[in-house]
């Protein structure tokens, strides 16, 4: 669970609500026709910019934005100099027991053990680096479409509003619920794209940075280990991919 993601968006919620609240009846500001207009119709666009298959991904995406568990660069490392150290006294058939919780890694490794050459390790891991971000920007897409269109959902329930307004001025019974369809299309609208979608699609852009990281530290790993690399050597080189205070290198030798 990502407590940052969650805390900041509750939290925001909570101030919001804690706001109407304050502020007289939390039910005036509960409009169904805003809500249609709005959440609704924000969806239904989305969808016309996707195909079926891509769209109903979208709750698995925006859930990665709260779940998502993901092994931290350090570890990896480990593992890779743990791997290196084992294929340079046993040779890659050593690497066919290791255990390797990263699929991305245990493919690697399998193409190690099968006999593939550098090439071919580095363009199907490459591959798959650049599919696995394809599908990363699908959902980071989808997400900023949905704040881009929330804002204009709203300004077209605004319009709808005055426009009901505007005709039956004779009736003042009906200026009220009109301007209330116009003001809180606009509130909605607004609370959609910048406290629910463009922090997700925010947070989806730092998932797929991290992961994209994660992989292209571990091809890197793979195609030292093909080389025959010191495994000192590989750990000094994957390090670089830490923070400047977490490069403690090792400088024991096999």
């Amino acid at each position: 669970m990502d407590l940052a993601t969650l805390l900041g968006m509750v939290g925001a919620i909570g101030f919001i609500v804690m706001a109407m609240i304050l502020g007289g009846d939390i039910n005036m500001f509960v409009d169904t026709q805003s809500i249609l207009i709005v959440f609704c119709g924000s969806i239904f666009v989305v969808l016309s910019n996707y195909n079926m298959g891509q769209f109903f991904t979208i709750g698995k995406i925006a859930g990665k934005a709260f779940l998502f568990k993901i092994e931290q660069p350090d570890e990896l490392i480990e593992k890779s100099v743990e791997m290196a150290d084992a294929a340079r006294k046993g040779g890659f058939l050593a690497l066919e027991e290791a255990e390797i919780s990263n699929a991305f890694m245990q493919k690697g490794v399998d193409m190690l053990v099968d006999g593939h050459d550098a090439d071919v390790v580095r363009g199907t891991l490459q591959k798959d680096i650049t599919l696995t971000s394809e599908r990363h920007e699908t959902g980071i897409g989808m997400m900023m479409g949905l704040a881009d269109v929330a804002p204009a959902m709203g300004m077209i329930g605004t319009l709808i509003g005055l426009v009901a307004m505007l005709s039956n001025m004779d009736d003042p019974k009906a200026i009220g619920p009109a301007m209330a369809v116009a003001l809180l299309t606009t509130l909605y609208g607004a609370f959609l794209a910048n406290v629910i979608a463009i922090p997700i699609a925010n947070k989806l852009k730092l998932r797929l940075n991290e992961e994209k990281m994660n992989q292209q530290l571990i091809l890197d790993a793979v195609l030292g280990i093909q080389d025959g690399q010191n495994p000192r050597v590989i750990e000094g080189l994957l390090k670089n991919y830490l923070a400047e205070s977490k490069r403690t290198i090792s400088t024991t030798e096999e």
